[in-house]
């Protein structure tokens, strides 16, 4: 790799374990936003060719003086602490460059302790949990930072950089980090109505690609937030320094009193001018007016994923042979309807959560039968009387009022910090300006029509039942 830095990508990750489908079940749409920028990072991490990932964690069983390490050479993670037992992983270990990290550390009296016979903690398994859902099949080196100084884990960062130069190969830092915990009367951590100014600043900081100013935040402020991810992200700033910053904040949100941010810090694509490669959408993938033959089975796989579930209690399985348009990867919304047209259940993703898209429409077909919040749930004699539509997005582009067009478009609708975010499907009957489309959207949300707003567009194609 010549004179390059072998770090070929850097970023920050909440841990939530709701996060995870299996965990979360029907909460998980209250971390929607999360899920889908954790796809999204976990698809540039491959993007950038990563072999190793190094992922620093404040919940692994963590030493005052030194830093922790999981020893191999297979790391293995379970949710069984989170009533999710059968969602488990095995990964390698980097022995390798975890041997070099801890020689180089030595040069500065940094002890690292390796941990024997333990299972990977949540703040390791929740990143590590979406990184091989994607298909990610690399090697880790799992850390723990300690009790030691800001500038202790600086330097204990920039260890971790010069040893990964030394086994040449490509490798991403994952910092993860929930911020503040006190950001509403029932936050786990008690309140404090100064707590969101920690992450206001956290976030601000990425945005202006100034992550000196999270290292150099004030500790006041830090204790305050009852934060866990800052020293995680100083080893990750440590590791990085001297790297051109390309920080970008994939999404923020605060749903349970927690700020769960997504972030990426240096990406060797970013900076070399090179264009990240996105999720493919049904747009992308595949030529609706090509595969006319196959329009009918998307509201059919809503129809039998609904049916199945609620009649036998089964959720089912895509079918086999499946043809293009659900195989690709999408996301989409599944509205059920009565005959006469009114609305008896309406779920989606903003972003593909799912391998492809007839996973997707099962899920958020069952969602909307059984979850929708305005709704009871869908009962077996109500079966017979319902219509079924699938609206399968391409991916949000940030768009202006001017770009707007309610017949054309939907529309995402966030707050300044991304913490609130609502969405509204294009063509719906009575929309017809994009003003209206956007207070719609923002009132969905509960935000101010006021405050600063953040667009984007997408368009989608409408399966519906003949």
């Amino acid at each position: 790799m010549g004179n390059e830095s072998c770090i070929v990508f850097s970023g920050i990750t909440p841990h939530p374990p709701i996060m995870v489908p299996e965990v979360g079940r029907e909460s998980i749409a209250q971390v929607t936003g999360s899920i889908n920028a954790m796809a999204e990072m976990t698809n540039r991490v491959i993007a950038s060719g990563a072999e190793t990932v190094v992922l620093i964690s404040p919940h692994a069983p963590l030493q005052p003086y030194s830093f922790v390490a999981y020893e191999g050479p297979v790391l293995k993670g379970d949710f069984s602490n989170f009533r999710a037992p059968a969602v488990s992983f095995e990964i390698s270990l980097d022995a390798e460059l975890l041997e070099a990290i801890t020689c180089s550390a030595a040069k500065d009296d940094y002890e690292v302790v390796k941990i024997k016979g333990h299972d990977l903690d949540h703040g390791t398994a929740v990143p590590l949990y979406f990184l091989r859902r994607s298909g990610w099949t690399g090697r880790v080196v799992a850390l723990g930072y300690s009790f030691l100084s800001n500038e202790d884990h600086l330097r204990f960062g920039s260890h971790i950089a010069r040893a990964i130069d030394e086994v040449n190969r490509a490798v991403a830092i994952i910092a993860s980090g929930d911020l503040s915990h006190r950001l509403k009367p029932d936050a786990p951590a008690g309140y404090n109505p100064t707590a969101y100014i920690f992450d206001d600043e956290v976030v601000d900081a990425l945005r202006s690609n100034s992550p000196e100013r999270i290292i150099n935040i004030d500790q006041d402020l830090r204790r305050i937030a009852g934060e866990c991810g800052y020293r995680s992200m100083l080893v990750a700033f440590g590791a990085t320094r001297g790297l051109p910053m390309a920080c970008e904040v994939l999404h923020y949100e605060a749903p349970f009193g927690v700020g769960y941010l997504v972030a990426q810090i240096t990406s060797r694509q970013s900076t070399d001018g090179g264009t990240l490669p996105r999720d493919e959408t049904i747009a992308d993938y595949v030529s609706v007016e090509e595969q006319s033959e196959d329009l009918d089975s998307v509201p059919a796989l809503a129809r039998k994923a609904v049916e199945s579930f609620v009649g036998l209690g089964i959720q089912i399985d895509p079918p086999n042979d499946l043809p293009a348009l659900l195989q690709a990867r999408a996301a989409c919304f599944v509205s059920l309807k009565t005959r006469d047209g009114q609305l008896r259940g309406c779920i989606g993703t903003i972003e593909p959560v799912k391998d492809s898209l007839a996973e997707e429409i099962i899920a958020n077909a069952i969602n909307a039968a059984t979850r929708d919040p305005r709704f009871s749930p869908v009962s077996n004699e109500e079966l017979a009387n319902l219509r079924y539509s699938v609206d399968v997005l391409t991916a949000p582009e940030p768009a202006t009022f001017e770009d707007l067009d309610p017949a054309i478009y939907g529309v995402i609708v966030e707050d300044e910090l991304g913490a609130r975010r609502g969405l509204l499907l294009p063509d719906i009957e009575g929309v017809d300006t994009a003003r209206k489309q956007v207070e719609i959207a923002a009132g969905k949300a509960d935000i101010p029509w006021e405050t600063k707003l953040k667009l984007s567009r997408f368009r989608v194609s409408r399966f519906k039942e003949k």
